[in-house]
């Protein structure tokens, strides 16, 4: 019997590997990180990494050297160099063949098309003229490399689809065009999957979005039809399959304001709108991650609480933050409160940590939550309490 469990790459030094370290200290299971730059997030608590370019091959291949399974802060990892390390005999999980859905928002809807899996009216356009031709308003995207919001513009009249069209010819991309929808609110689905085929779903949350980034997450979504909350967790199930995804799926959906709900974005890693399983689930969105790329058995999503709200910490318009400095205040006022800090920079709008609070009453919690987050961000001045 091994003494000890293989090593697991992972590319990407963001705040997602770095919250993949805890659970992974549990299992005893040893991380090897591809780091951006010096210090990033992840590189500050997982002591075996290296820092270079995730385009880079040969950058990729000393990253995965000795490892039996790589996987990923996020999807940014070119098809052809997920396919090298395969072929390579390293478990890439997800796979290129599945994470291009993530990575390519065209190839994703002509797949979910084909899966008769509702989405946004949409079309590839090529030109001012398609756009007009899809009908106004409605919604740009590049095709790939945009997230929180970047690559994303809503046009109400044709002038104002120039900056899309310029921005994917620099890139290199395509546009895709998206209806607007009408909807009442963003839900999210999140699911892990393992290579034997194991699933689990997690409960369908609600989420709020602040300048294009994840604001806010109730979990569960209150007040939403358990016909539509089942339809949702049907829809990522089925994704998952279907797509073969090993690891975390979310799907981001719109509920819309006629009572349907549509397939937004997929996301293959853990994602913003499952940090509030940290805290409030049995088993985390990130310890189940890692569990499912290694093909273990996965562990239980089922809630904790009746209710936990997670609430993003943002870098505010100047650098009065105060972040780790914050922490008294926070714990001295709310005891039951979790605090999640990143170890980043401040900017304005960064992500820079989030809040967990959890219990029987979900306004108290949103207080709770609302108000650790704006004390970290420095809204609330010198109040202390």
């Amino acid at each position: 019997m091994s003494e000890r469990a293989p090593t697991l790459a992972v590319i990407g030094g963001g705040q997602l590997a770095r919250m993949m370290a805890q659970p992974a200290i549990g299992l005893a299971l040893p991380l090897r990180l591809l780091a951006e730059a010096p210090g990033v997030s992840a590189a500050q608590v997982i002591p075996d990494h290296l820092v270079g370019d995730y385009t880079d091959l040969p950058t990729l291949r000393r990253a995965t050297a000795g490892c039996q399974v790589v996987t990923f802060d996020h999807e940014h990892v070119p098809t052809a160099h997920l396919q090298a390390l395969a072929a390579d005999g390293i478990a890439v999980r997800p796979g290129p063949e599945a994470l291009v859905h993530a990575q390519d928002k065209a190839v994703m809807r002509q797949r979910l098309a084909e899966l008769d899996v509702p989405c946004p009216r949409n079309a590839v356009v090529a030109t001012t003229t398609d756009v007009e031709s899809f009908g106004l308003p409605c919604v740009l995207k590049t095709t790939r490399g945009g997230y929180d919001g970047k690559g994303v513009w809503v046009v109400r009249d044709v002038a104002d689809a120039d900056i899309a069209f310029e921005t994917a010819a620099a890139a290199g991309v395509q546009i895709l065009a998206e209806e607007l929808v009408e909807f009442r609110r963003e839900l999210s689905a999140l699911v892990a999957r393992s290579p034997s085929g194991q699933a689990a779903a997690y409960p369908v949350v609600a989420s709020t979005q602040l300048d294009g980034v994840c604001h806010e997450v109730v979990a569960p979504a209150p007040d939403l039809a358990p016909a539509l909350a089942g339809e949702a967790q049907q829809i990522a199930l089925r994704l998952a399959g279907a797509l073969d995804v090993t690891g975390i799926l979310a799907v981001e959906l719109f509920e819309t304001t006629d009572g349907r709900i549509l397939v937004n974005e997929l996301a293959m890693r853990p994602h913003n709108t499952g940090h509030w399983s940290q805290d409030g689930a049995v088993t985390s969105q990130f310890e189940n991650h890692l569990r499912a790329v290694m093909d273990l058995p996965l562990g239980s999503p089922a809630p904790r609480a009746r209710w936990t709200v997670m609430v993003n910490i943002l870098g505010g318009p100047t650098d009065s933050g105060r972040l780790y400095d914050g922490l008294p205040h926070a714990m001295a006022r709310d005891p039951h409160l979790r605090v999640h800090l990143y170890g980043k920079d401040l900017r304005p709008g960064r992500k820079v940590g989030h809040v967990n609070a959890y219990g029987d009453d979900l306004d108290d919690c949103l207080e709770r939550a609302r108000h650790a987050a704006a004390w970290f961000r420095g809204d609330l001045g010198d109040e202390s309490e």
